[in-house]
């Protein structure tokens, strides 16, 4: 059984950062890639940002390109989403999602999902 939990969410003024945790209990993080999405509400999901399992492939999307960045501690079964110069768009729930070997953007290809942590960025 893999379970996933974020934190780091909160209210942040724009301009601010955040760092999001993802904690993976289970013996196949350090084999498994991770990936960040969000959910604004009455939209789509949108992939954020995907790491390797070894932490060599590193992937973001354009919108966060610059200010986001993606990491992981294979150590402390962790990885993390740091985010700087956060902007009102970025509002949504943030969700990690991890899935064995390289994952794509596509959140379909996911195996495995936490619950989502809140990030709300005021103007």
């Amino acid at each position: 059984q893999v379970q996933l939990v974020e934190s780091g969410g909160g209210l942040v003024q724009a301009g601010a950062s955040l760092r999001l945790s993802c904690a993976v209990s289970g013996r196949t993080f350090s084999s498994s890639g991770v990936g960040w999405f969000r959910q604004a509400p009455g939209k789509e999901r949108e992939f954020v940002a995907r790491i390797s399992w070894r932490g060599s492939v590193t992937d973001v999307a354009d919108s966060v390109k610059g200010r986001f960045t993606i990491s992981r501690d294979n150590a402390k079964n962790t990885a993390y989403l740091q985010m700087n110069s956060l902007k009102p768009e970025d509002t949504a729930v943030y969700s990690c999602a991890a899935r064995v070997l390289l994952p794509g953007r596509n959140p379909n290809e996911y195996d495995y999902w936490g619950q989502g942590t809140q990030v709300t960025v005021s103007s």
